[in-house]
């Protein structure tokens, strides 16, 4: 597989260096990329102990980009387990659906870890997460032991070593654990499933439709405070108008009339009162000054021309 990658690319000498770390399986997690392509590996987790996935040994696929580790991996789980989707990428913050809290310190056992301790917490409407009933999840972690890999190749039952009652079990889940805590799934951002970003513009939105139902003195409370938020220096800002009041017994050709009188840009002494002074208007009186001086200065040059070819006339006569 060496000599088909270049061993000069940080992307292949990581994954090159991960590849030799996971190569011995553990009894909780083991994962090595495929014979044919070293973007792509396959994982084994076993389900996390004292929850609905105890006892059940989880398969799936690690897709990696060209630019890993500056970009996180897309996960893809391949077993049926009641929490992720089977076949579709796994929204974590640690996967390939948010690259903006990708860290490229993380890793591929990284991944398989905040897996594990993922498991067992709620989907809550993310990308590619279920929640299934706890008989449900257990029923499919009995079912999991007897699944096989068309892709690898690898059967659930051997994959993985016993598992073992002692410090070394319980520190890699003490350790999944902690990472669950650190990496945040997309859900536990809201409640709602949705981003940070995307509540605060719904909440701007539903800001300037509540206003559109208030009254008008309380539409120009909220918009006075909304300026003083934006304007902490205190400098004057224009006051937003307010529509004139429709007057219903008006008719049809009044109303019209109105409306063009509105249309019209106001030209009173105390709207023009105070406007400085054009700068255009000294730039129009030098062109015409200019303009003069040159019809001037040819008027002379004609006038000096009839007069030599007349002058020259006479002479010719004489």
């Amino acid at each position: 597989m060496e000599t088909r990658y270049n061993l000069k690319s940080p992307a292949v000498k990581r994954l090159m260096k991960e590849a030799a770390e996971l190569k011995d399986p553990t009894d909780h997690y083991h994962a090595q990329p495929l014979e044919d392509n070293l973007f792509e590996w396959h994982f084994t987790v076993r389900g996390p102990p004292d929850s609905d996935f105890d006892g059940g040994v989880y398969h799936g696929r690690i897709v990696l980009p060209p630019e890993y580790p500056m970009k996180p991996p897309s996960i893809i789980l391949l077993t049926a387990n009641g929490r992720f989707e089977v076949g579709k990428k796994i929204c974590l913050s640690i996967s390939g659906h948010h690259p903006e809290t990708w860290q490229p310190s993380w890793s591929i056992r990284t991944a398989l870890l905040a897996i594990i301790g993922f498991m067992p917490t709620k989907g809550e409407g993310a990308i590619g997460s279920l929640d299934y009933t706890p008989e449900e999840r257990r029923a499919l972690a009995k079912k999991s032991q007897d699944f096989c890999c068309e892709g690898c190749g690898c059967a659930m039952k051997d994959v993985l070593l016993p598992l073992k009652s002692g410090s070394g079990s319980s520190q890699a889940d003490q350790e999944a654990k902690e990472l669950a805590r650190q990496i945040s799934f997309k859900a536990e951002v809201n409640s709602s499933g949705k981003t940070i970003a995307e509540s605060d513009l719904n909440q701007s939105f539903s800001l300037n439709d509540s206003q559109d139902d208030l009254p008008t003195t309380f539409q120009g409370a909220t918009a006075s405070t909304s300026y003083g938020a934006q304007n902490p220096s205190g400098a004057p800002l224009p006051q937003p108008t307010q529509p004139a009041p429709k007057n219903t017994s008006m008719s049809p050709r009044q109303r019209r009339a109105q409306q063009q009188s509105q249309r019209r840009p106001s030209t009173s002494p105390d709207v023009l009162q105070g406007q400085p002074p054009r700068a255009h208007h000294t730039e129009h009186g030098g062109s015409a000054m200019l303009i003069i001086i040159l019809t001037l200065a040819l008027a002379a040059l004609i006038f000096r021309r009839i007069y030599l070819a007349n002058e020259y006339i006479f002479d010719f006569e004489l």
